[in-house]
């Protein structure tokens, strides 16, 4: 390969298994061959394409089944043990117990799954009996299993109270689905991997419970692409490479969830930010800023005071007035539309902030970049006619994949969320909603799937997943429609006949957050940025003092020209520097010696290449802008 473009590896992804149409998106960086004595990089080996729960739904059957196995053994081998509930999750499933004081240890794992692989291999018969509430309730009783007498307290009248058994020595209340017999499990494709707490309910008032994680597959080849789709997420971590690359840091002493943004991850975040900006600007959005605060009031009248309470941070009083930091950005846009009496002639309205907001999260589910208290939204909200919706929706959908594609992420999951039983709205908006979600997906030649009933309370909504290079599935850009917020702040605008009106609201994020989205970048590419993203794109590498007077001049050259130059002034080796640049996966590297100082040339060297030979300053100049 060897082109001078600063890429990465090869993509490990995944051959795509969804079409998205004719794309959209903005061109790569260009490739260019600097000298014909570039190596190859060696291209690697793309992982396993793993099924998921919602590709099979008997994958999704033995995670559950198998973590009704593992509760078993756990009772088996911790008779006290009382369970709880044990789901199945993305990759496996859990088991949260209270095990009375008793607690497990690492080492228990090993004589749990010994244990659990017995019951496969038994090969008991897993049954579904439906029983009245009261008769439930005196089982419940006889085996003294409180937290089942909640759950069970729990199940709405009228439902079915439905108990699964495994043979006829452990039974639990559970909806289902559930494989036939413990030997549709197979031992060799499953693992158990680890211990955590959780409280019960997810509330810290709570007891406090043990959860046990594992994993189990189809068949032991999906559980080693698994492993090792794993391995490679280790070793991509963003709070490793943040902290080698210095892009960011969290400072505990400041507070938990707080991300600082280093010099190195700030041009980054300055890359993100703007090239947003422009893109927006260029479709038609305004850019707009609002307060970090207002009257706690105003969330009172949006509602998210009622139902985001218990993530919204406490109020402050400001000369008696209860302020609120905010947890979201979409009722200062409303106050604006709401500023003035719109005509139909005005809209659509296309308004676009990164806001920062701010919302309370436990100190133990905080996670470096993914799961923060503070973090800016790329939020726009679009204010339209019900006729406008369809096409608004259109015009979101290429812009998101412009943007996500700029980025490196061209595979996407694609899910439609419709009504729910608990939703505002007349059912000709919710159809003429849905209607127009589904027009421009398939506008576009979007496949997707429907998710009945999974919609907000004030809208449908469609979710799009990006995949990374090794094959995870990140939940990134959410287009909503909203007929609660104009409803509650009595947005109206005039018709064609002068009679109020009330709009149609389209909230819209692409990345989400910025900071979760730079977290996936950086365990997308390892920290191996293309050259156009590269938070340093070329470290002069100084042979001795005596050059560093043409070293600070090409620097200064290369930023005059936008390039982000540095220059490696340390008393240390060449040999020293060069392992110094390829730590700090900097794309292009220049040693600087006399000869280049009296020829006014630099010998780059490109990171995974390898030299590249030498080059005038001003070529090398163009060949950078060429390549970005």
């Amino acid at each position: 390969r060897g082109s001078f473009d600063g890429d990465p590896l090869p993509p490990l992804r995944p051959p795509p298994r969804l079409s998205l149409g004719p794309r959209r998106s903005l061109p790569p960086a260009t490739p260019l061959r600097m000298a014909s004595t570039e190596a190859p990089v060696k291209e690697e080996e793309a992982p396993i394409v793993l099924p998921t729960n919602e590709d099979s739904e008997q994958l999704l059957k033995i995670r559950h089944s198998t973590a009704h196995v593992m509760a078993m053994a756990v009772q088996r081998l911790f008779p006290k043990a009382q369970v709880t509930i044990g789901p199945w999750i993305d990759n496996g499933f859990y088991y949260d117990f209270d095990m009375q004081g008793e607690g497990f240890e690492d080492k228990d794992l090993k004589a749990i799954k010994k244990e659990m692989i017995k019951i496969v291999n038994k090969g008991f018969e897993l049954r579904r009996e439906v029983v009245p509430r009261e008769e439930a309730k005196k089982r419940i009783e006889e085996l003294g299993e409180k937290y089942k007498l909640e759950l069970l307290d729990s199940i709405p009248e009228g439902e079915d109270i439905s108990i699964y058994h495994i043979g006829d020595e452990w039974w639990d209340l559970c909806a289902g689905p559930h494989v036939e017999t413990t030997k549709d499990i197979n031992p060799k494709a499953l693992e158990l991997q680890r211990i955590s707490g959780a409280y019960w309910r997810g509330d810290e008032k709570n007891a406090m419970l043990q959860r046990i994680y594992g994993t189990v597959w189809e068949n032991p080849e999906q559980l080693k692409g698994y492993k090792k789709m794993m391995e490679e997420a280790k070793k991509r971590d963003h709070r490793k490479i943040g902290k080698e690359m210095d892009l960011f840091s969290i400072q505990e002493s400041a507070g938990g969830g707080l991300v600082f943004w280093h010099p190195k991850g700030g041009r980054m975040r300055n890359i993100i930010e703007t090239f947003w900006k422009d893109i927006h600007v260029e479709r038609g959005y305004d850019l707009v800023y609002s307060p970090h605060i207002a009257d706690v009031e105003l969330w009172k009248t949006s509602g998210h005071y009622d139902f985001y309470m218990e993530s919204m941070f406490d109020t402050m009083d400001v000369e008696g007035t209860n302020y609120q930091i905010k947890p979201m950005n979409c009722p200062f846009h409303v106050l604006m539309y709401k500023d003035e009496l719109r005509s139909y002639r005005d809209l659509p309205l296309r308004w676009a902030e990164l806001g920062t907001v701010y919302r309370y999260e436990r100190s133990g589910t905080l996670s470096g970049l993914f799961r923060v208290r503070g973090f800016t939204q790329d939020d726009a909200h679009v204010f339209c006619l019900p006729d406008q919706v369809a096409d608004e929706i259109e015009s979101i959908l290429d812009l998101t994949e412009d943007i996500l594609s700029k980025f490196g992420f061209t595979d996407y999951e694609v899910n439609l969320s419709t009504r729910p039983e608990k939703s505002i709205g007349s059912d000709e908006i919710w159809e003429k909603a849905e209607g127009a979600l589904v027009t421009a997906m398939k506008r576009k030649g979007w496949e997707y799937k429907v998710d009945e009933g999974g919609g907000a309370f004030y809208g449908p909504k469609i979710d799009i997943k990006i995949k990374d290079a090794v094959g995870r599935v990140w939940q990134c850009s959410t287009v909503q429609c909203d007929f609660n917020l104009p409803e509650r702040f009595d947005l109206e605008y005039v018709g064609k006949d002068q009679a109020r009106e009330r709009p149609i609201m389209i909230h819209r994020a692409i990345f989400g957050s910025v900071e979760r989205f730079f977290g996936i970048l950086v365990e997308n590419y390892a920290g191996d940025f293309p050259l156009w993203f590269a938070p340093e794109q070329l470290r002069l590498l100084a042979v001795n003092d005596d050059v560093l007077p043409y070293c600070d001049e090409i620097v200064a050259r290369m930023k005059k020209e936008g390039i982000r130059a540095t220059v490696d002034s340390q008393a240390a080796s060449l040999g020293k520097k060069i392992r110094n640049a390829e730590l700090q996966k900097v794309p292009l590297t220049a040693v600087v010696g006399v000869k280049e100082v009296e020829e006014k040339s630099l010998a780059i060297r490109q990171r995974k290449v390898g030299d590249l030979g030498s080059f005038a300053v001003d070529d090398v100049v163009s060949k950078v802008h060429a390549a970005v």
